[in-house]
């Protein structure tokens, strides 16, 4: 399993998944709902959320796929964004369980990457994870 997880992701506290999906032209891969529970017993969602997943692999590797989406796409996004209906984010979720796996640490984003999130007026979220084996403090 790969280090990393990367997908895009739209919040708006106003717009259901479909009424963002008319207007990027395209069905996300998940979604969630105004008004949605996470469980029976969660308060309900005060925000909707549009998914679209690029891969599991090291983000200069899903450069491609993101930009395989076109630019198209991300003007809609931007166009979108500057709305003020939704925020736009590329979420890079890395997980690190082997501190030594140099394929596990570095995030490097290309000049191609990050004209196409200027576009979609998408901001960078980071989450980064680490486990590791503490040593017991006590002989």
């Amino acid at each position: 399993m790969s280090a990393f997880r990367v997908y895009l992701r739209v919040v708006s506290e106003t717009l259901q998944p479909e009424e963002i999906s008319r207007r990027l032209g395209r069905d996300p891969d998940e979604s969630t709902m105004i008004g949605s529970r996470r469980r029976p017993q969660s308060p309900l969602r005060s925000h909707s959320t549009w998914i679209r997943h690029a891969g599991r692999a090291r983000p200069e590797d899903l450069e491609p796929v993101i930009l395989s989406w076109g630019p198209a796409f991300a003007a809609s996004l931007g166009r979108l964004a500057d709305s003020g209906e939704a925020a736009v984010r590329l979420e890079i979720v890395q997980e690190i369980r082997d501190l030594d796996d140099p394929q596990q640490k570095g995030i490097c984003l290309g000049a191609d990457l990050l004209c196409w999130l200027g576009t979609a007026r998408a901001s960078l979220d980071i989450d980064q994870y680490i486990y590791h084996d503490c040593p017991d403090p006590t002989p």
